[in-house]
Order: structure tokens, then sequence, then C-alpha cells
């Protein structure tokens, strides 16, 4: 009886990891994913510096290709990971959406000291969202917001590697 119990353990065990692997494999191959996203972005930004043909609010808008947040909300959602929730989700492209409008509004030509305060307020804003729905903030997802203000800074014509020792500017702030 025992030996019937390990072998459908076993069974579960390999048939979650091979879902997993294949889950993982359609994701690499989509190519939607994040990684051909930011790679297609860096290069248009690279072409925009040899053009240098977007203004100061297309490049900042330009970043909003780098939201996580749709993805966020249909790839963990189908693993019962309920903080993902589209009020969460929606609160999180907010706080983003309201720092772009305040970088444009600043202007290409802003105040530095205003700028970084911009960012200040949207990273406290993901803090206590990230208090109030715990666990919201997890490891990709930092890595997924990190690079996202990181692209933002570069549009804002800030320099991410000066704030942090080079981690960027939302170390300066995070809680997450």
């Amino acid at each position: 009886m025992n030996k019937i119990i390990y072998i459908t353990i076993g069974a579960l065990i390999i048939g979650g990891i091979a879902y997993y692997f294949q889950n993982k494999k359609k994701a690499n191959n989509n190519p939607e994913s994040k990684k051909n996203i930011i790679k297609n972005f860096q290069q248009d930004k690279e072409l925009d510096k040899s053009e240098n043909n977007l203004s100061y609010s297309e490049k900042l808008n330009k970043t909003k290709i780098l939201y996580p947040f749709k993805n966020w909300r249909e790839n963990f959602f189908e693993y019962g990971m309920e903080q993902y929730t589209e009020e969460n989700c929606n609160a999180a492209k907010n706080i983003f959406d309201n720092l772009i409008t305040e970088l444009i509004e600043l202007g290409e030509n802003g105040n530095k000291k205003d700028k970084e305060k911009c960012f200040e307020l949207a990273v406290k804003s993901l803090n206590k969202l990230n208090e109030k729905e715990e666990s919201i903030i997890e490891t990709g997802e930092r890595e997924d917001l990190c690079e996202l203000i990181d692209q933002i800074t570069i549009a804002s014509g800030l320099n991410p590697e000066e704030y942090a020792k080079g981690e960027g500017i939302s170390d300066l702030w995070r809680e997450w």
C-alpha cells in the first residue's frame, strides 16, 4: 500500500515539474515576453539617441510599454496568487501613470530635485501598496519595478547610476 502512495506522489511531483517547465518554455518563446520588450525598447532608445526625434513626453510615455501589471494579472492570478487583483494591479499602474504625468508637467528642463521628489513619492506609494497588500511585490515584481523605474529615470533625463551607489533611484526609498 505504501508503495502505491509513493508512486502516486512521485508521479504528481514529476507531472508538476513537467507542467512548470512546459509553461516556462511557452513564456520564454512568447515574442511579447518582458525580455523581448525590454530589448526592443533599448534598441528603439538607441535609435532615438541618433535620430533624437522623440519629444520628452513621448519618451516618458513610451516607457509604458514596460508596464508589467497586465502580465502580473494574467500570469499570476491563474496560480492562485490572489494579491494580483485588478484593483491592486490598477493601483500600481496608477502610481506610474501619475509619476509620468508629473514628470511631463515638470518638463525636460525641470529642476532635478523636483524630478527626484516625483520618484520619491512614487516609490513611497509603492511601499504603502506593498504594506497594504502583503507580498504584492515579490522578487520578480521587484525586478520588474526597478527596471521600469530605471527606464523612466533615463527618459526623464536623469541617470539611475547616480543614485544609491549605482543601484538606481528607487533604492533610495524602497522597502521591497
